[in-house]
């Protein structure tokens, strides 16, 4: 690999290894969050048990999301000088905030780990509030440094020098909110999918034990509820983001959708794979008008195609495959919810069949691979520019040698905190199995 191809693929392996936990760490507090307000509503006990039992993994993924995003910051500093000095002069804000909101998330977990039993209902609620919204907030400031490569506020560059710096107006740039609420919800989709992914394999292992499947069978609900109103949140928001790419990053929406001829009335492309040579996306599934309509809410929206760019420009055509499969899984799971929502409300069946539960213990997995292709394409989409029209990717990169080196050497600690991550939760859930759990709760009350 080239010298910038090394430091791209650097970067991109530790924020692929970070993004796992940070998606997680944002996610699961919300899940914490409903199961506390399901006991609190109901004094179903299951409810807290699931509380309790989420918030021990989150503790544990908490603890290699730190390390891991320390590793990206540092990375930052040290692959990307060119970058980081506008970050520093220009968009120094959302880090410096984000300190407090890992200091608010920090604070009220260890409030909620270890005094929840002593504290009042109100206030174990209020605790976990302030975990997921201090764990949101801690994931929109450090997107926002993605919205502002892709739409640059804020500051000018003249005669190679950053000028007109206003930080709170590249803080705000145009792309903030869409970026910012779409990152939140897929990550609240994934969280609750992962918790329906868990909760389905454990209803397949349990299914002699009515007890045992009957606690899972709660967990698996919630994760789809939550999880398909979250899906169908992100949808909709996707539909803000094409708006977003046509207005100010036309040649990736281009390129997402593999059109190279401007026209109004566009089609939308589903599936197939873009050729450079012929200039189409071969095997696709055409729609008519819908890729103008979901560009400028009107078939006959102009949508700008490849051609009217310089080819050095055009990102790499792949992110149509990219992108389509972020969509597909997205709709997959959605469908997933409400077949589940179905089944459970509408046909009044107490249990679930398996040609169901196999596609559900997916679903986790799933999410978690839309967000990495949601990242990478938003990522390599921008390409070759890494702040948008004004500052191209080589020219932000460090002139440091030996980054194969590196790049071997991290890969090696993420897999090694990849199988360290796994032991933990064998061990310590292996060694706590909720079984103990729902009998401890029932003893309890048959006492009383």
């Amino acid at each position: 690999m080239d010298h910038l191809l090394t430091a791209r693929s650097l970067f991109g392996t530790t924020m692929a290894f970070h993004i796992i936990f940070a998606t997680l760490g944002v996610g699961i507090p919300l899940m914490v969050l409903f199961a506390e307000l399901l006991y609190q509503k109901t004094k179903d006990r299951d409810y807290a048990i699931m509380a309790n039992r989420w918030t021990k993994g989150f503790a544990i993924l908490l603890g290699i999301a730190i390390p891991s995003g320390t590793i990206a910051g540092v990375q930052l500093s040290l692959l990307w000088p060119g970058f980081m000095e506008v970050i520093g002069k220009v968009m120094s804000l959302p880090f410096q905030i984000e300190i407090y909101a890992f200091f608010v998330e920090a604070l009220f977990m260890s409030i909620y780990v270890y005094a929840a039993d002593r504290i009042a209902p109100w206030m174990r609620i209020l605790s976990v509030t302030l975990v997921a919204i201090g764990a949101m907030s801690s994931a929109i400031l450090i997107t926002n440094v993605h919205a502002f490569e892709g739409t640059p506020a804020g500051f000018r560059i003249e005669n190679g020098e950053i000028v007109d710096v206003d930080p709170w107006a590249a803080f705000f740039n145009p792309s903030f909110a869409v970026t910012a609420t779409h990152v939140v919800l897929s990550a609240f989709m994934t969280g609750a999918f992962v918790i329906a992914s868990i909760a389905a394999y454990k209803m397949l292992r349990a299914h002699k034990n009515k007890r045992l499947y009957s606690f899972h069978r709660k967990a698996l609900m919630l994760g789809l509820t939550v999880g398909g109103i979250f899906s169908l949140l992100t949808a909709m928001n996707g539909h803000e983001s094409a708006q977003l790419l046509h207005e100010y990053q036309p040649e990736k929406l281009a390129a997402a959708e593999g059109l190279f001829e401007t026209q109004s009335h566009a089609p939308l492309a589903i599936g197939g794979y873009t050729d450079r040579e012929t200039q189409s996306v071969k095997w696709a599934i055409e729609i008519p008008w819908l890729l103008s309509f979901l560009a400028g809410n009107s078939f006959d929206t102009v949508v700008v195609g490849l051609n009217d760019f310089p080819e050095e420009w055009w990102p790499p055509l792949f992110v149509h495959t990219l992108f389509n499969a972020m969509v597909g899984i997205g709709m997959l799971l959605l469908l997933l919810s409400i077949i589940g929502f179905v089944w459970n409300k509408v046909l009044k069946r107490k249990e679930f069949p398996r040609w169901f539960m196999w596609p559900v213990i997916s679903a986790g997995p799933l999410a978690m691979l839309g967000i990495e292709f949601g990242w990478i394409f938003a990522c390599t989409g921008r390409q070759p520019w890494v702040i948008y029209r004004m500052m191209k990717t080589e020219e932000a990169v460090t002139q440091s040698t030996n980054l194969g080196t590196l790049f071997i050497l991290f890969t090696i600690v993420y897999i090694f905190l990849f199988i360290a991550v796994v032991l933990v939760f064998k061990h310590y859930f292996g060694r706590h199995p909720v079984e103990n759990e729902l009998d401890k709760h029932q003893n309890h009350s048959l006492l009383v």
